[in-house]
């Protein structure tokens, strides 16, 4: 006759499983809400914070697998993910209520970063995290043409009220307790008339991030996802001083020359202090729809291979997809996650985005632990 795995020895199985978000222990962030053994039956409940919605099935599949392997008498496990609620700090001076701050920038235009920004930040809000995206290129703002948004947002207060996207439903139905939420975001294009240029100085760039990201009403955020002007200016140095960021995602195209922009990019980044969370080679192939071959038009591998040769992580490749360009000139960049071709390569990237930021994060826990509500 078998003997039913205690309590006890089912948490100790749990210890070295970190929370996604915090890097800690789940059992140690009192994450692990109920635990039921019997001889052939073991049921655990944890909580996860909507941060690490992502990553929700992984932990999930991780937590059984262990599970499994230690009592393999037990016949039927079970592991149920449930909302574990943690309120987000105030960032740097501005006070922004956000966990993670990602800027997304690119050596050079025209490589489909504004387009990589906004899919990136629909696939974190799709899978139920809490997501806001600031427009900062301020030159060229193409976020609001890229999801069908315009006008001048309304002042509440002395505050901004930014413009509310609906990412739409995953195809996927969600756990229970996560819900797709409305994404704030904000732009230089909703303040300024369609055609007309924006010629300002650094100092005045400043000023406008600095009060975009203090002045407007995003709410707690578990991410906000800044769409960067192309280049090495003043953006980042702005950013880097105003509030800590959780690092910076880089796109480019396997072209030479996009590389070489992109490796100035990376270099910049660094060179203020905003960790490189990995690149995305964007356009890297083409499949023609006629024949199913193959063209490699800006040449093939070249990010994953930049990405190694300066030890940063390569997130994936998108291909080049006439959808995807199609969704983009509608104003609806959220239909590419409807687009079964499409949403497997954005959603890989969101994973190891997010897959990255806990592994940071189980290497060097942030401090202090954040508050349980």
């Amino acid at each position: 006759m078998s003997t039913a795995p205690t309590a006890d020895a089912i948490r100790s199985q749990l210890a070295d499983i970190n929370d996604p978000e915090s890097g800690r222990p789940l059992t140690a962030m009192e994450q692990v809400v109920a635990i039921e053994a019997a001889s052939d039956r073991i049921a655990v409940t944890v909580g996860l914070t909507s941060h690490s919605a992502v990553l929700w099935k992984q932990t999930r599949g991780r937590i059984e697998e262990r599970l499994r392997t230690a009592f393999p008498a037990v016949t039927d496990v079970s592991v149920t993910i449930t909302p574990h609620q943690r309120a987000p700090g105030k960032l740097g001076q501005i006070g922004l209520e956000a966990k993670s701050v990602i800027a997304v920038g690119s050596g050079k235009g025209g490589v489909g970063k504004s387009t990589l920004a906004v899919s990136l930040a629909i696939g974190l809000a799709r899978a139920g995290s809490r997501v806001g995206i600031l427009d900062a290129d301020v030159y060229g703002p193409s976020v609001p043409h890229l999801v069908g948004l315009e006008g001048r947002p309304a002042i509440n207060d002395g505050k901004i009220v930014p413009q509310q996207l609906n990412p739409g439903q995953p195809v996927d139905p969600l756990p229970d307790g996560l819900t797709v939420q409305p994404m704030p975001i904000m732009s230089m294009g909703f303040m300024v008339p369609p055609g007309e240029a924006v010629v300002w100085r650094g100092p005045m760039l400043h000023g406008a991030i600095t009060q975009m990201l203090r002045d407007t009403l995003w709410g707690p955020l578990d991410y906000l996802i800044i769409d960067m002007p192309p280049g090495t200016g003043d953006i980042a140095l702005t950013l880097s001083q105003v509030l800590p960021l959780s690092g910076a995602v880089v796109v480019c195209t396997p072209q030479d020359v996009a590389l070489l922009d992109a490796t100035k990019a990376i270099a910049m980044f660094q060179k203020v202090n905003i960790p490189v969370l990995g690149m995305v080679e964007n356009m890297s192939f083409f499949v023609c729809p006629d024949t199913g071959k193959r063209y490699n038009i800006f040449g093939t591998g070249g990010a994953e291979r930049t990405a190694k040769e300066l030890e940063i992580p390569f997130l994936g490749e998108v291909p080049i997809q006439i959808p995807i360009r199609e969704h983009g000139d509608a104003g609806n960049t959220a239909a590419n996650y409807d687009d079964p071709q499409a949403r497997p390569y954005l959603e890989s990237i969101c994973s190891r985005l997010v897959g990255g930021l806990a592994a940071r994060n189980a290497a060097a826990p942030p401090l202090p632990s954040l508050p349980t509500l």
